[in-house]
């Protein structure tokens, strides 16, 4: 199917309702993705409602900050949280009434974490997804935008990876979690006709990222002096994505759903690094040279990612803009407290 060019990113996500104020659900609001998407849509003067269960994979605190850099930013836009856990069907359903769409970026992430409780991956990603679909369908939601993941691509030689490639073969939890949310949507648009989308992301890092991820934990111990373990062999790869690219995409997507009723888009960076390339960045950017420590790579993790993004600039006008060495300095900066939390 072909569709022509439309409005890049930075278009307004979708039109609004005549003479009413635009309202956006954001699910996992004070998550690092979701704070960051919440900021821009309250930028471009649109209402949020913001939705999280504040799980405990890692520290409260850190998303109880990003919520609050969130309120602050809202300008003549409202933001409305509420702490409400997915899977409860009458507590979705209040919140989605009335709005015009739904951004779903709740979850739980992590592939060894969903490896170690799989019911704990499954209950929040399957089922919580298919919560927020039913009450999205049940208020009379526009458009839906949710979020998969890179993971679902399995362990690959090659790449880059496309989306008309078989992603039947998961090697985590947490990759069939987002594949089942992937069925589930294509679901919820064959049978109630509302446009849905499923965002492939491919690692994301910058200012406010989970403390857990690599990038963070790397720029961490290059501050306080301490060794870093290297998961697997210093060639594995992962195709690191800056924030502010990502949440251009999630709006691009937004705004442009319509246009194909079901879709599915890589939002990625198309430059992948390896382990050692990613240690060397760092090292330059922060003028600290990381000691290392090798050790197992664990159960469920792949050996390489890599976005194809042709669809994506295609379909949405999606162009990253940052690379490597200026979103780890920026997240740098950020960890240091010279800067405010990105752009998004």
């Amino acid at each position: 199917m072909s569709h022509p060019p439309e409005p890049g990113p930075e278009s307004a996500p979708g039109p609004a309702r005549p003479g009413l104020r635009r309202r956006v659900v954001v699910t996992g609001a004070a998550g690092f993705i979701g704070a960051h998407v919440c900021r821009r849509l309250l930028g471009m003067g649109i209402d949020v409602t913001g939705i999280d269960n504040f799980d405990p994979y890692y520290d409260a605190q850190v998303k109880r900050r990003a919520l609050g850099e969130v309120a602050g930013c809202a300008g003549s836009a409202a933001f409305d949280f509420h702490e409400a856990d997915l899977c409860d069907r009458g507590a979705v359903g209040a919140l989605v009434a009335g709005a015009e769409g739904v951004i779903h970026l709740a979850g739980r992430p992590g592939v060894r974490a969903s490896v170690e409780d799989p019911v704990a991956c499954y209950r929040a990603n399957v089922l919580g997804t298919a919560a927020v679909l039913a009450e999205a369908a049940r208020s009379g939601v526009r458009r839906v935008v949710a979020a998969s993941s890179s993971s679902v691509y399995g362990d690959r030689a090659a790449g880059p990876f496309h989306e008309e490639m078989d992603v039947n073969e998961a090697r985590s939890p947490y990759a069939a979690s987002k594949r089942a949310c992937e069925l589930m949507a294509h679901t919820h648009h064959h049978l109630t006709g509302v446009p849905t989308a499923m965002l492939r992301f491919f690692t994301v890092y910058g200012p406010g990222q989970r403390p857990d991820l690599a990038i963070s934990t790397f720029l961490s111990a290059a501050r306080d002096g301490r060794a870093v373990r290297l998961f697997g062999a210093p060639t594995r790869s992962r195709d690191y994505t800056y924030i502010d690219d990502i949440v251009a995409g999630v709006l691009a997507a937004y705004g442009a759903i319509d246009r194909f009723g079901f879709r599915v888009w890589n939002l990625g960076n198309n430059r992948p690094a390896s382990l050692a390339d990613l240690v060397g960045v760092i090292g330059q950017v922060t003028g600290r040279a990381l000691r290392t420590e090798r050790a197992e790579a664990p159960q469920g993790d792949v050996e390489h990612t890599w976005a194809d993004l042709s669809r994506a600039r295609r379909e949405l006008g999606y162009q990253p803009t940052t690379d490597l060495a200026q979103g780890i300095a920026q997240q740098w900066a950020w960890m240091n407290g010279r800067s405010g939390v990105g752009g998004a």
